[in-house]
């Protein structure tokens, strides 16, 4: 029980996840075989209904999934890296304003700063230390580049298939990802992602809940950061 409320935040979002993602795919694979009786009902001809083990293999589903997993962990990426050098004055989510940049070995507790509870890596030199160092940005931009190439794989299939059914050409991968189809898909969920980040940026300035890890507290002057305050 100690482990579960150690970890309670983390094995609540997992737990979420994978109960929404059910959900969704229960949802669309409805909403799939609707149109498709719709569809054949206008062109005469039989349904190609789909069960819903088969939807969630589909690409229609892995379109559906791809296309929010890579625009939620850009978003990641981007706050990450920005985060080293700019600053928001009094925002939970800024640095102190006198902290810009990667900061000095002996801020960031390595190498000869780093102390006994500190990772392995903390208290190397050279690419290990560099890794530890990036390591957030490293595998927060993998995934995004990973998920933004399923989506792009998954949706030039859709696409195709679209294409087909209405006896048009089918384009290549890279045909694909020029076409306005992709990058509206695409574009709608980059300004969502970029909107929600700034301001939850600005909003923790003035704004407060009692309590929480993504606010200070109640009588922190606004100018203060969390760390300030």
């Amino acid at each position: 029980m100690r482990s579960v409320r150690n970890n309670g935040l983390s094995l609540f979002f997992l737990g979420l996840f994978l109960v929404v993602l059910v959900a969704q795919a229960i949802a669309g694979h409805a909403l799939y075989n609707d149109e498709e009786v719709a569809h054949a009902k206008l062109l005469h001809q039989t349904p190609e209904t789909l069960t819903l083990w088969r939807y969630v293999t589909s690409s229609s589903f892995g379109q559906a999934v791809m296309e929010n997993w890579q625009s939620e962990y850009l978003q990641f990426t981007i706050f990450i890296l920005t985060g080293v050098w700019l600053v928001q004055q009094g925002s939970t989510e800024s640095k102190k304003l006198d902290s810009v940049g990667t900061e000095s070995d002996e801020e960031q507790k390595v190498g000869q700063y780093a102390t006994d509870a500190s990772p392995k890596w903390a208290k190397t030199k050279g690419l290990r230390l560099w890794l530890l160092s990036n390591s957030l940005l490293i595998v927060m931009g993998v995934i995004w580049l990973g998920s933004w190439f399923g989506q792009s794989v998954t949706g030039w299939s859709v696409y195709n298939a679209d294409q087909i059914q209405h006896l048009q050409p089918t384009v290549n991968w890279l045909g694909y990802i020029s076409t306005a189809d992709f990058w509206e898909a695409t574009l709608q969920n980059w300004q969502s992602e970029f909107l929600a980040v700034g301001s939850m940026a600005i909003f923790s300035v003035y704004l407060r809940q009692r309590g929480s890890s993504q606010s200070k507290p109640v009588g922190a002057p606004h100018e203060a950061t969390a760390e300030e305050g």
